[in-house]
């Protein structure tokens, strides 16, 4: 591994340019909105209030392979999440309920942090607020190259547009913004990935996206496109630090490249399309 002198660029072994890239895939929460920011501690907070205990448990422990758990399934959409919580609660001898009702109490508790967000946004502190340092400016830079942008996100599709229409960035997508469906078995990144390589008649080496969660970086490499991963550490916007489990887990999945967020967006697109760009 290694990172560019004068940026936080981290390059995996491997890596090479791909003048060809035709078509870029975004996921949205964390890698573009930060309307979510959070959402792991939300989630985290939720987990460990209702899961029983084992007698003598080691809460630090608990801690973190709940937190590895919530990270690892970053991507899917929520519900996939709370099926493995219920199946944690059922093992411990706690409630039996239906992985909805999980879904529902942490929906309802995010909603409150996205409904105070959206609010200051109308009233006046602008959409980059809640947008991921750099991201407005690379788009523009990749949206003026004439390569086609995407939005995938495992959020409800709904919810999707909504909130890229709120933060002003819906523009550079046309309808391209795709969303989870309230019936799981109707929607994956997968499917998605593959219809836009069978309607857009491109090879997977054409593709490149930009994710912090591993579904869709995985999926990236599997169709042979360029992936790079978004592993922002979350706890100060801005900072311009990484966050370690993400980029082990990112990494993990075939992460091209590893950045904190798109600052360093004027060296990033030449180094992804080609020094020539």
């Amino acid at each position: 591994m290694t990172v560019t002198a004068a940026t936080p660029i981290e390059i995996c072994p491997g890596f090479d340019p791909r003048p060809g890239i035709t078509h870029v895939v975004f996921d949205f929460d964390g890698t573009l909105s930060l309307l979510r920011h959070g959402w792991p501690d939300i989630m985290l907070g939720m987990f460990l209030e209702i899961l029983p205990r084992r007698t003598a448990e080691d809460e630090a422990a608990l801690h973190a392979e709940l937190h590895h758990e919530v990270l690892a399934y970053n991507g899917r959409q929520t519900i996939h999440q709370m099926v493995r919580f219920a199946e944690r609660v059922t093992e411990r001898g706690g409630q039996l309920r239906e992985p909805q009702f999980y879904l529902a109490e942490y929906t309802l508790r995010l909603e409150r942090a996205i409904r105070a967000r959206s609010q200051r946004i109308r009233e006046g502190a602008g959409p980059d607020s809640f947008v991921v340092p750099g991201a407005r400016a690379l788009l523009e830079r990749l949206h003026g190259r004439g390569l086609k942008l995407y939005i995938l996100s495992g959020t409800l599709e709904p919810y999707v547009r909504q909130e890229a229409a709120l933060l002003e960035l819906a523009r550079f997508f046309d309808d391209r913004i795709h969303g989870g469906h309230e019936d799981p078995t109707r929607f994956s990144k997968q499917m998605v990935f593959d219809r836009i390589l069978r309607e857009e008649g491109i090879p997977g080496a054409q593709l490149l996206s930009f994710g912090d969660g591993p579904v869709e970086l995985h999926h990236t490499k599997e169709l042979g496109g360029l992936a790079v991963a978004v592993a922002s550490d979350e706890t100060e916007i801005g900072s311009g630090r990484v966050h370690e489990l993400k980029r082990a887990q990112l990494i993990a999945a075939g992460a091209d490249l590893v950045i904190p967020d798109y600052e360093c967006h004027e060296q990033l697109v030449p180094l992804l399309l080609g020094a020539s760009v």
